[in-house]
């Protein structure tokens, strides 16, 4: 069974989603915490809007792979090759799509790594970078925080990160945007982003210096050449875009919450308790975390056939109302996802929205927000809104560029 066998289906996709996602989470609860979902043009997946349905799932490797390979829709050529959901649910060789032994060398690669990078060095380059971007804008008096300053910061500081020549920091933000919004731009874009992180391989291959991707080519693992790009490729897709939506989902909040827009004297404990709330009501990953049953199953009752995508909607699970009353400061959440394939970034995230958020506040003054409601951007996958039009008052100051805490970023 590779569709639903209703009439009556929910619709992950478009405008109408974008503009009101908790409207197809309410339609999805209706039938079970597991339930089909249209995620694309002629697209289906199984959803899991059930939190206690999906830590149950992300925690059973046994019944559940990863290896989209299994997919038989798309094995059988019943997805369409240009559908945008194809740019992150196609099988390639990272971390995200293995199991076993397998997943294991890679994420003791990809974690040994990222142990390496400084919290100290990343706040510091994170503040830098927000400062600079501050600094375009601040005689305006008006931005858009989402494209002028959410969307960057966090690219910026990864392309320090990674060792990137500075050339390369436009070509990733573009790609990985285009990838995650799952338009019809979303295959050129995997194939540019891609493009690009081979590049840099090659680059570090010849200069290896204090960065990312020169640890990665020199870890005891011995990744391929393939790995290695496909393992930078996640490093950057799960690094930049789902940080810059939780740094919009928290600066709004901070800004429009009287609970936090009345204390922002508070500081960083405003700002971390802000950023803990917007796991939970708005995760930055919709819906994503794909898994194929190995063989026929039931998840909480519902009958799951192999060889069909089941997605955690981590937005859906997040605010499912058996979790009523738990509170904010819990974190048993699931906008880092769970079991084996929970986010190993999760830490370096927290330090870049964090300090971002606290440098844009330290340094604009009389903060307002200039629209009530915003939609999210297109696609299933994130919960970004698409703008965060703001104004305040003009000012002038001089912030020279940062210089890259990483030595690939003045390569």
């Amino acid at each position: 069974m590779n569709r639903p066998s209703t009439p009556r289906c929910p619709v992950l996709h478009g405008a109408d989603f974008a503009a009101r996602p908790q409207d197809a989470y309410d339609a999805l609860r209706e039938t079970a915490p597991v339930a089909w979902a249209e995620i694309a043009d002629g697209v289906h997946a199984l959803v899991v809007t059930g939190h206690r349905a999906a830590i149950d799932l992300l925690n059973d490797t046994e019944t559940y792979a990863k290896d989209s390979r299994a997919w038989a829709a798309l094995q059988q050529g019943q997805v369409p090759p240009d559908s945008p959901v194809l740019a992150l649910m196609a099988w390639r060789p990272s971390l995200l799509y293995a199991d076993g032994e397998r997943h294991e060398r890679l994420r003791r690669a990809m974690d040994d790594c990222l142990a390496r990078i400084s919290p100290h060095q990343l706040r510091e380059t994170t503040r830098a970078h927000a400062a600079a971007l501050v600094a375009h804008f601040a005689p305006e008096g008006r931005a858009d925080l989402m494209t002028q300053f959410a969307d960057m910061v966090p690219l910026f500081v990864f392309a320090d990160i990674l060792g990137c020549p500075p050339e390369f920091s436009n070509r990733m933000v573009t790609a990985c945007q285009g990838m995650i919004n799952a338009g019809p731009e979303a295959g050129r874009a995997a194939a540019d982003l891609a493009a690009c992180l081979a590049e840099l391989r090659e680059f570090r291959k010849l200069r290896p210096g204090q960065d990312f991707t020169s640890w990665l080519l020199a870890h005891p693992s011995g990744l391929t050449d393939d790995e290695i790009l496909h393992q930078l490729v996640v490093a950057v897709g799960a690094g930049t875009i789902p940080t810059a939506a939780w740094i919009a989902h928290g600066l709004r909040l901070l800004l429009s919450d009287d609970r936090y827009a009345g204390d922002l004297t508070g500081g960083a404990v405003t700002v971390a308790r802000a950023l803990e709330k917007a796991l939970w009501t708005h995760s930055p990953m919709a819906n994503f975390s794909a898994h194929y049953a190995r063989y026929p199953t039931q998840l909480h009752g519902v009958p799951i056939p192999p060889g069909v995508p089941i997605l955690i909607s981590h937005a859906a699970a997040n605010t499912d109302p058996a979790l009523a009353g738990l509170g904010y400061e819990n974190r048993s959440h699931l906008a880092w996802s769970a079991g084996p394939h929970r986010c190993p970034a999760a830490g370096q995230a927290t330090v870049i929205a964090r300090t971002a958020i606290e440098t844009v506040l330290d340094r604009l003054w009389d903060l307002e927000l200039t629209e009530d409601s915003v939609p999210n951007r297109h696609g299933p996958f994130h919960q970004c809104p698409a703008s965060m039009h703001v104004t305040f008052r003009p000012q002038q100051e001089d912030v020279p560029l940062p210089a890259a805490a990483f030595s690939g970023g003045t390569a």
